[in-house]
C-alpha cells in the first residue's frame, strides 16, 4: 500500500500533522533520520515522500540528520518517487548564502550580507557597514542561531573574543545590514504546494529569535501557548494580504522544486520589502489560526493526501 512517508528529525513537529493525516484517512509512516542506514541495492518503497528535515538539528543532538537526509532524498530522487521538498529544498535550508543568491535571481531584494569563516574574517567584514548597525545570524541557521545585532565594531569585538561566541556548525557567520522598520513586526508567508497560504505578522520587540515554533518557551513543541503584550498577539494572520512580492516568491519556489515553505520579509521605513529566510521546514501558530479560521497543517495534509492519490 502507497503511503506518505514523512522524512524528519524531531517528532515535536510533526505530531499536529500526522494528526491531520489521521483525520483525512491518509496512511503515513514516519522516518526520524538522526541516525539510520540506507542499503544502495535496495529501491524505495512506492509512496509520496516529505522532507521537513530542520537546519538545527545539531541543537537537538542530531549532528549529522541533514547530510544523511540528503543521501536518503538523493536515493529517492534516483528512483523516481515523488519527494515534496527534494534535495534542493535541503540544500537552500541549511545555507542562508544559497537562500539569497536565488532570491536575488528573482529580483527579491535581500539585506546586504558578507559571509565570513574565522574571527579575523567577521570582524573584517563588519568594518564594510562603517557606523550603522549590523546583525550576524549563522549561514545554517534555524531557532534563530547567532542572531544578534551591534551598534558598533567594538561591540562585535567583545562578543567575537568573549565567552558567549556561538560557533557556527559550518563554519560561516554572516555579517549583515540591519533594516530598522517603524514597528517592531516581520511578516512570514506561508506557501503549501507552491501557492500562497496566509501571511502571518510576528511581534519581535522581545527579540530576534521569532518564530512559529520558536518564540515559546517549551522546548520544541509544536508552538507557542500564545503569550500576549499589551492585549496583541505575537502572531497575527493578516486578511486579505496581497503583494507583488508573492508572484515573485512563488516562483522561487518552483524553481527550486519547493512545495512547502515559509518566507519572511521585513519592511523598512519607506516600505521597502527586505527578504531574509526561507524556511522549509516551516510550523503555524495554532492561537493565530484558530482566530483566523486558517489552518496550514491541515492545507499540507490535504496537498499531501492529493499527491499521494494522484
Amino acid at each position: 500500500m502507497k503511503k506518505v512517508y514523512i522524512i524528519h528529525e524531531n517528532s515535536e513537529w510533526t505530531i499536529h500533522l500526522t494528526k491531520c493525516l489521521d483525520e483525512l484517512g491518509v496512511p503515513y509512516e514516519e522516518w526520524h533520520l538522526d541516525s539510520g542506514r540506507l542499503d544502495l541495492s535496495k529501491e524505495p518503497p512506492e509512496g509520496v515522500f516529505y522532507y521537513r528535515m530542520s537546519a538545527s538539528s545539531h541543537t537537538r543532538g542530531h549532528r549529522f540528520a541533514p547530510e544523511f537526509t540528503a543521501q536518503v532524498l538523493a536515493w529517492l530522487e534516483t528512483h523516481g518517487r515523488k519527494v515534496v521538498n527534494g534535495t534542493r529544498a535541503l540544500q537552500l535550508e541549511v545555507s542562508k548564502v544559497l537562500q539569497y543568491l536565488e532570491l536575488n535571481k528573482f529580483g527579491i531584494q535581500t539585506p546586504r550580507t558578507i559571509a565570513a569563516v574565522g574571527k579575523g574574517q567577521i570582524l573584517e567584514a563588519a568594518a564594510e557597514f562603517l557606523d550603522t548597525p549590523f546583525i550576524t545570524k549563522h549561514n545554517r541557521a534555524g531557532k534563530g542561531l547567532g542572531v544578534q545585532l551591534f551598534q558598533t565594531i567594538d561591540g562585535l569585538k567583545n562578543y567575537v573574543e568573549g565567552p558567549a561566541f556561538e560557533e557556527p556548525v559550518d563554519g560561516i557567520t554572516l555579517i549583515q545590514e540591519y533594516i530598522q522598520a517603524p514597528e517592531s513586526v516581520i511578516t512570514r508567508c506561508e506557501f503549501v504546494g507552491g501557492k500562497f497560504v496566509y501571511a502571518v505578522e510576528v511581534d519581535t520587540s522581545e527579540g530576534f529569535q521569532l518564530c512559529p515554533a520558536d518564540a515559546c518557551q517549551i522546548g520544541d513543541l509544536y508552538c507557542p501557548v500564545g503569550e500576549e503584550k499589551e492585549g496583541k498577539p505575537k502572531f497575527e494572520i493578516i486578511e486579505g494580504f496581497s503583494d507583488p512580492i508573492l508572484k515573485k516568491y512563488e516562483q522561487a519556489l518552483a524553481a527550486n522544486h519547493i512545495q512547502v515553505a515559509g518566507i519572511e520579509f521585513i519592511r523598512n521605513s519607506a516600505g521597502e520589502i527586505y527578504t531574509y529566510d526561507i524556511n522549509t521546514n516551516t510550523n503555524y501558530n495554532s492561537d493565530a489560526e484558530a482566530k483566523a479560521g486558517k489552518f496550514g497543517m491541515l492545507e499540507l495534509a490535504s496537498f499531501l493526501k492529493s499527491e499521494l492519490n494522484n
